[in-house]
C-alpha cells in the first residue's frame, strides 16, 4: 500500500504566489468585502491549503444541494457537508457572477480573494434535518446554522495571506508536508485519528490497536472553534504532549494540529473527518463510539454504520472500527466487549460528566481511566475555570 490519492486525485491548493500577491491585493483593496467569522477562516485555512479538496472555493447552489440531499458533488465525487460562505441578505443583494471580493478577517486584514460565481438562499431548515438530523436549536451545529444569513456567495478562492501561523504553529502541518514527513520516514501506511477532547486511555488503547496494524500514527486534534464547554485547545494540545511524550514510540507517532472547526454533524462529519485525513496523506482512519457526535442526537454507532455504506473505490480511505473501550479489573487490562467476556462490574468505565465533576473537584480520574499526567493538567485547567472573578 501507498499513501492516500488526495480526495478527486490531487491536493487542490487554493493559495497565490508572491509574485500574483502583490498585484491581486492592489486589486482587493479596492473591492467589496466579506468579514469572516472563526469558523469560515477554518475552512478558508483547509481550503487554502489543500484539505478540503477538491473543493477550489465555497460551494454554489448545485454543490450545496447535491451535497446536503445526498452527500455527493454534482460530479458523484463523495462530500458530506456543506462548505459555504454566509453572507447578509443587504450585500448578497449588491453581489453578480463575475464580482471579485475580499474576504478580510474581523480586523479588517484581507485574507483571500473570493471570484463569485452564484449567490443563493439556502433552505437552513433543510440543511439542519439533512444534515444535522434534527432541527433543534439547542444542537450546537444547527444554533449556529440559525445564527447566520440563509444568504450565501459561492465562488473560487485565492489566498493572499500566510494562515499557517498562530497558536499551534509549531504543529501545523499542510497535507502537503504531512506527506512529505510520512515518506521520510518510509511509512506506506498510516492511520489518523480524530479529536476534540483530551485523549484519555480508551483512546491511548485503540490508537495503539490500530498502530498494531500500521507503519505510523497521525494524532490529529481539532483545534478551530468548538462549543464553549469543549476543553480549550490549548489545554488538550498540553494533554497530548505529555501522554505522547511517555507512552508513545516517538518514531511512529505524528502529532499535529487540524486547524478545522466541529460541526457536531455526527455520521456525516465522522465521514467527513475521514475523507480529511486521505487528503493529509493517511491510509486509514479511526472510527470510535459516537464519532463527532454531541448530546444523544446520534446512535453510538451510527457513524460506523454510515461510513459501512461506502465501498473503498468511494472512501479510498480504510475505515478502523472500535467499540467502547474500558478497563477490566479481571483482564487486569484495557478491553472491549470484542475482546473480554467478563461482567460489567468488573470494569471501570465513567461518563464524561463523572469525569468532569471528579475533575472540577481536583480529584483525578481512576489511572486505569486517564494518565496521572494528563489528570493533573485537566485539574489545573478546572481549577481556573471554578475560580469566580473577584
Amino acid at each position: 500500500m501507498t499513501l492516500s490519492v488526495p480526495h478527486g486525485g490531487s491536493l487542490v491548493i487554493n493559495s497565490v504566489d508572491s509574485q500574483e500577491r502583490d498585484s491581486l491585493q492592489r486589486e482587493l483593496k479596492k473591492a467589496p468585502s466579506v468579514t469572516l467569522d472563526p469558523r469560515e477562516i477554518s475552512d478558508l485555512i483547509l481550503l487554502s491549503e489543500g484539505g478540503l479538496s477538491p473543493l477550489d472555493g465555497f460551494m454554489d447552489e448545485a454543490a450545496w444541494t447535491s451535497v446536503v440531499e445526498r452527500m455527493r458533488l454534482p460530479n458523484g465525487l463523495l462530500f458530506p457537508l456543506p462548505v459555504v460562505l454566509p453572507v447578509a441578505e443587504e450585500l448578497a443583494k449588491t453581489f453578480k457572477k463575475g464580482d471579485l471580493v475580499a474576504l478580510k478577517d474581523e480586523n479588517g486584514k484581507i485574507l483571500a480573494a473570493l471570484n463569485v460565481s452564484d449567490v443563493f438562499r439556502r433552505d437552513v431548515q433543510k440543511e439542519a434535518r439533512e444534515v444535522y438530523r434534527t432541527t433543534d436549536s439547542a444542537h450546537p451545529g444547527v444554533h449556529y446554522l440559525l445564527s447566520v444569513s440563509p444568504f450565501a456567495v459561492g465562488g473560487k478562492v485565492r489566498v493572499v495571506e500566510n494562515l499557517s501561523g498562530g497558536v499551534f504553529s509549531n504543529r501545523r502541518m499542510t497535507p502537503t508536508e504531512t506527506r512529505n514527513l510520512f515518506n521520510h520516514h518510509s511509512w506506506s501506511t498510516v492511520v489518523g485519528f480524530q479529536t476534540r477532547n483530551p485523549i484519555h486511555r480508551a483512546h491511548e488503547y485503540i490508537q495503539k490497536c490500530a498502530l498494531e496494524l500500521v507503519d505510523g500514527l497521525l494524532v490529529h486534534p481539532l483545534v478551530g472553534e468548538t462549543k464553549e464547554d469543549d476543553v480549550p485547545a490549548s489545554v488538550r494540545m498540553d494533554c497530548y504532549e505529555a501522554l505522547l511524550s511517555r507512552y508513545y514510540p516517538s518514531n511512529r507517532v505524528v502529532l499535529g494540529v487540524f486547524p478545522g472547526s466541529m460541526r457536531y454533524a455526527g455520521p456525516r462529519e465522522a465521514l467527513f473527518h475521514a475523507l480529511i485525513r486521505k487528503n493529509y496523506g493517511c491510509t486509514h482512519f479511526i472510527v470510535g463510539r459516537d464519532h463527532a457526535g454531541v448530546g444523544s442526537y446520534y446512535g453510538p454507532f451510527e457513524a460506523h454504520d454510515l461510513l459501512k455504506e461506502f465501498d473503498y473505490d468511494d472512501l479510498g480511505i480504510v475505515p478502523i472500527f472500535f467499540d467502547t473501550a474500558y478497563y477490566c479489573r479481571s483482564c487486569e487490562a484495557m478491553a472491549s466487549h470484542k475482546t473480554c467476556g467478563h461482567p460489567e462490574d468488573s470494569r471501570i468505565l465513567l461518563s464524561g460528566t463523572q469525569v468532569r465533576k471528579m475533575l472540577r473537584e481536583g480529584m483525578a480520574p481512576p489511572p486505569e481511566m486517564t494518565r496521572p499526567e494528563v489528570a493533573k493538567i485537566l485539574i489545573n485547567h478546572y481549577s481556573k475555570v471554578a475560580t469566580p472573578v473577584s
